[in-house]
């Protein structure tokens, strides 16, 4: 049965903690590592591969960054799901609900035309943080979406 909490004050972002953590740190470490082998590597390589090992670690450092920058906001006209690949904004009358499955790894937002996406933003491995964010975004949902009784 989900927390029952009232709905938090707008403006209000959730963000995953160890995603972002790792993401950013690993980061960090591979252009770093990727400077200093292209610094340190053989001589028969060209300043050609020695910028192709930094523009590698970049890229890797890229999608890492596509990672940790997912979130979930939600604000006075709607939601905002920002995922990986993709950023969502709907109005607060086309999202219906918040579902999570226990074993999923994040939840899902469904909408009035009938999309299920992914809110990435809310990890299901931060158990204790996703149980709240999941209750806050319902009980938003249930305040300022189409079906909330005034």
């Amino acid at each position: 049965m989900p927390e029952l909490v009232p709905p938090p004050p707008l403006p209000v972002v959730w963000r995953p903690r160890r995603g972002r953590i790792v993401a950013y740190t690993f980061a960090t470490l591979i252009v770093l590592g990727a400077v200093v082998m292209a610094i340190l590597i053989a001589p028969p390589f060209q300043l050609a591969d020695r910028i192709a090992i930094v523009a590698f670690g970049c890229a890797v450092a890229f999608v890492l960054h596509l990672l940790g920058r997912v979130r979930v906001e939600a604000d006075d006209e709607g939601v905002t799901l920002v995922n990986a690949a993709r950023t969502h904004r709907y109005t607060w009358p086309e999202v219906l609900d918040v579902t999570f499955v226990q074993g999923d790894p994040w939840p899902r937002v469904d909408f009035s035309d009938g999309r299920t996406i992914g809110a990435m933003g809310i990890q299901g491995s931060e158990k204790p943080a996703a149980r709240r964010a999941i209750a806050e975004l319902t009980a938003l949902i249930h305040d300022r979406g189409e079906a909330r009784e005034d």
